[in-house]
């Protein structure tokens, strides 16, 4: 039997023949009734019969016919034992080469495969909706560019109506429907209320104000706890009267709020405004805007005047001793203007002093000028100072303040070393400052946020922006346990002095050496005076 070939495959199922069509055996069985039956008994039940031997004989398949209804069991052709199926791959190949027909399938023993396609419905679809949409938006687009003065003026005036007026529009359409609806006479009444409202609002804020805002804060860079004030001045730039106008101005978290009075043509007014700095970080101040609408707040117009401008709020600092006598001392640095006695970088001869070391004498020039003359050097230093702050609260006594404390140590720090000509590093939470200025190093410190983060990754970026690095700093908690601080501490080369400042209100006030680490313990930022005497961290 040759099997029927099937439809073109794009993507295969496989159903079985029995699946598809009836038994044919059980049907004749059902037709032949009870003689068919006793037959079958006659014959073993299993085709084990004579007609089964003559028919497994001939090796035809054919077995005796009988008409429908005598009783007479109606033999099928059997199938004849079919070829091994061939892998998908190979028979998609003989298929674009045109040797073997689209669909056909070589099943295997007493069933047969057949190849249905799979329809793809909801890729068109997609693909119809995607051409839909580019030709509608290339159509669409001219249109709506020559059609923009007529929409985007109705679209701007929609902008101005509030939750408010919204919700009051809406309770006008519902009463209008009901009237409509149910003869509701008296919702009609409530219906042209809520429209007349909603129309009467959106003529309040028609009109536009010529007006010139200027507003500034100074100093633009404070500590915490510093006054800063602001100034607004509004200046009205048209020909005539300006009336009351309310003028919004976001400061921080909050929005400072001026009614202005009547100006005349060419006049100014100017407001005074106090920013808050009380704690570090960034203050937004701006943009400026102008406020036009009504009472009852159904509308709302806001046009904008002014940028966005910033008040950084510098941690508190205190004043400490010159980290640079035995600190960051090192032969292989760089020269520095001060004076030594013994160093590599000559500087200059002059004469001999009684204590001088008589190894620098330079006998050569001695003997030339007739009196002793010894060398004067120039101090080197390996002058590069890394800081990392731990800013988790969760590894501090005192929470949120004892993180604050700790940045305010690091900057303190910071400014020290920069003030001394040295090159300094320092990275808080995602923000760092290398070989930069105070303000600079002040601003990232400002900036820095309070959170849980990957210490080992923020030492790792100090050591990377470092890599000359003398002195390594390490602000953290009483909480963060001591190996984590010298396994973080180790990205930095051995020779490096390494420090870890543990900010904590209990523990006394003190220096000690744990291996390689020196810990200072400190309870304000004023302990950190005592604990930075000369020679200390060398």
């Amino acid at each position: 039997m040759t099997p029927h070939p099937g439809p073109p495959e794009d993507a295969e199922s496989t159903v079985r023949r029995s699946d598809l069509t009836p038994a044919p055996g059980r049907a004749a069985e059902r037709t032949a009734g009870p003689a068919a039956a006793d037959d079958r008994s006659a014959t073993g039940g299993d085709g084990s019969g004579a007609g089964g031997r003559r028919a497994r004989a001939d090796g035809s398949g054919r077995g005796s016919r009988s008409r429908r209804g005598r009783g007479v069991r109606v033999r099928l052709p059997r199938l004849p034992a079919l070829r091994r199926p061939v892998p998908l791959e190979t028979r998609r190949g003989d298929e674009r080469r045109g040797t073997v027909p689209r669909g056909r399938t070589a099943p295997v023993g007493d069933t047969r495969t057949i190849t249905l396609p799979r329809v793809q419905v909801p890729s068109a679809l997609t693909d119809t909706g995607a051409r839909i949409l580019v030709l509608t938006s290339e159509r669409i687009r001219p249109i709506a560019g020559r059609t923009r003065p007529v929409w985007h003026p109705v679209v701007e005036v929609l902008r101005w109506v509030s939750a408010l007026g919204w919700t009051v529009l809406g309770v006008g359409v519902l009463a209008w429907w009901l009237t409509a609806t149910y003869a509701w006479t008296e919702l009609a009444a409530v219906a042209v209320t809520c429209v007349v409202l909603v129309a009467a609002c959106v003529l309040l804020a028609v009109g536009r104000a010529r007006v010139e805002i200027v507003a500034d804060v100074d100093p633009a860079r404070v500590t915490v706890g510093d006054p800063a004030t602001g100034r607004i001045a509004v200046t009205n730039v048209a020909r005539t009267p300006l009336l009351p106008l309310l003028v919004e101005l976001p400061v921080g978290r909050t929005a400072a709020r001026f009614t202005l009075p009547a100006l005349a043509a060419g006049r100014t007014h100017e407001e005074l405004f106090v920013v808050p700095t009380h704690r570090r970080g960034v203050v937004a101040v701006g943009p400026a805007t102008t406020v036009h609408g009504d009472p009852l707040g159904v509308v709302r117009r806001v046009v904008e005047w002014t940028e966005r401008t910033e008040l950084v709020v510098h941690p508190r600092t205190t004043a400490l001793e010159s980290l640079g006598a035995g600190l960051l001392r090192d032969l292989e640095g760089e020269v520095t203007p001060d004076l030594s006695m013994s160093d590599l970088a000559f500087h200059a001869l002059r004469e001999y002093q009684p204590g001088d070391d008589r190894r620098y004498i330079h006998w050569r020039s001695s003997a030339k000028h007739g009196r002793l003359l010894v060398r004067q050097f120039l101090d080197t230093r390996r002058s590069h100072l890394s800081v990392t702050v731990d800013t988790d609260p969760g590894v501090y006594a005192e929470g949120l303040d004892g993180v604050e404390l700790g940045i305010e140590c690091a900057a303190s720090l910071a400014v020290r070393s920069i003030l001394d000509e040295q090159d300094t590093t320092v990275v808080c939470h995602g923000e760092s400052a290398s070989r930069t200025t105070v303000p600079l190093t002040l601003d990232a410190l400002a900036r820095a946020e309070v959170g849980a983060h990957d210490l080992h990754t923020a030492v790792g970026t100090a050591a990377g922006l470092a890599p000359d690095a003398s002195v390594a700093v390490l602000v953290t908690g009483v909480d963060r346990p001591f190996i984590q601080v010298q396994r973080t501490l180790d990205q930095f080369e051995p020779e490096v002095v390494k420090v870890a400042l543990v900010v904590d209100a209990e523990v006394p006030v003190g220096v000690r050496r744990l291996g390689p680490i020196v810990v200072l313990h400190v309870r304000e930022l004023l302990d950190l005076r005592r604990v930075l005497f000369a020679g200390a961290l060398a």
